[in-house]
């Protein structure tokens, strides 16, 4: 709660604040942020869940919050790796970290009123592997973050969205309205950025 608390704040402090050049800093640790849970654990000893049981439910909700949890270092990865880009692509990438932070923050609300909390379900870190693997190449990390992963997020919401108003869950089905359009942002930066970097490299 407070890692996406402080997100949201620093996002808002942009507008006051001179960024005059942004330098690699030493690398983080392999997990940086995280909390002791949940227990990471290989992708294919997650189960699936069904949402239309309170537990299932519960499960699955907690599955889209580990990924927006993830989402935040994702951005914020982004801002302080990759130096010498213009002062708007750290400001797009610090806005979608900001905008992360909300979506996990509504999740685990939402969880909460149903007697769970983040880290009570086993998770996988896939997301952040894909952002150790595109660690030392922008145009990759581009390309493979916000155009590929966060694009099949774009797909999977609105089956899920049915999903969970069939098991009558109004309230997720509204927070997932709101990070669907986030996210067509987000894929959006990424297209942008791609682009830039294509066009800059001439590739």
């Amino acid at each position: 709660a407070a890692k996406a608390q402080q997100t949201r704040a620093l996002f808002d402090q942009l507008d006051s604040c001179q960024i005059d050049c942004v330098t690699a800093l030493d690398e983080p640790a392999a997990l940086p942020g995280r909390p002791a849970r949940p227990r990471l654990v290989p992708p294919k000893d997650v189960p699936t869940r069904s949402p239309f049981t309170p537990e299932g439910r519960a499960a699955m909700l907690h599955s889209i919050a580990h990924i927006e949890f993830n989402a935040i270092n994702l951005a914020l990865d982004a801002v302080w790796r990759f130096a010498g880009m213009p002062i708007e692509f750290y400001r797009d990438w610090m806005r979608v970290a900001s905008e992360e932070a909300l979506h996990f923050t509504l999740l685990r609300e939402h969880l909460r009123s149903l007697d769970h909390d983040y880290g009570d379900f086993d998770a996988h870190d896939g997301l952040w592997a894909m952002t150790q693997r595109t660690a030392h190449d922008i145009t990759a990390r581009m390309a493979l973050v916000p155009r590929t992963l966060e694009a099949r997020g774009l797909d999977a919401a609105p089956p899920l969205q049915a999903k969970l108003a069939r098991a009558g869950d109004t309230r997720a089905v509204e927070i997932l309205d709101i990070i669907l359009r986030d996210e067509v942002g987000h894929v959006a930066i990424g297209n942008r950025w791609y682009r830039w970097l294509c066009e800059r490299d001439g590739a």
